[in-house]
């Protein structure tokens, strides 16, 4: 009777030898991949921030270099805001790019982003 529970421990560290201690190292290892990750992708997203706010200080407000008449500075949504660019004020407010801004000098004249 012995035996055959020194055989049973025995095939069940093995399995856990050979099973359990790979897949908590993997667990461990996708778990600081996942950390790391987060860590990059927060480092990005500020320096896009980072970015659009330099580009913003330097660029004319789009509704001077369009010149929109005051009834429709009135009416639109980015009137007053500088702190991004109109295009991506607009996008946020609606969800999508309106099919304007493509054809818009603002839009086409504006700093692409740069890979980091």
């Amino acid at each position: 009777m012995l035996e055959w529970i020194d055989v049973v421990v025995a095939v069940a560290l093995a399995l856990m030898l050979r099973f359990g201690i790979p897949l908590l190292i993997t667990t461990v290892l996708v778990w600081a991949l996942r950390r790391l990750d987060a860590h990059w992708q927060a480092e990005a997203e500020e320096a896009w921030r980072m970015s659009l706010a330099a580009a913003a200080e330097l660029r004319t407000p789009c509704w001077e270099t369009r010149q929109c008449p005051p009834e429709a500075r009135a009416a639109c949504p980015v009137y007053g805001r500088i702190d991004l660019p109109c295009w991506q004020l607009r996008r946020q407010a609606t969800g999508r790019l309106p099919a304007a801004c493509l054809d818009c000098v603002v839009f086409r004249n504006a700093l692409a982003p740069q890979a980091a």
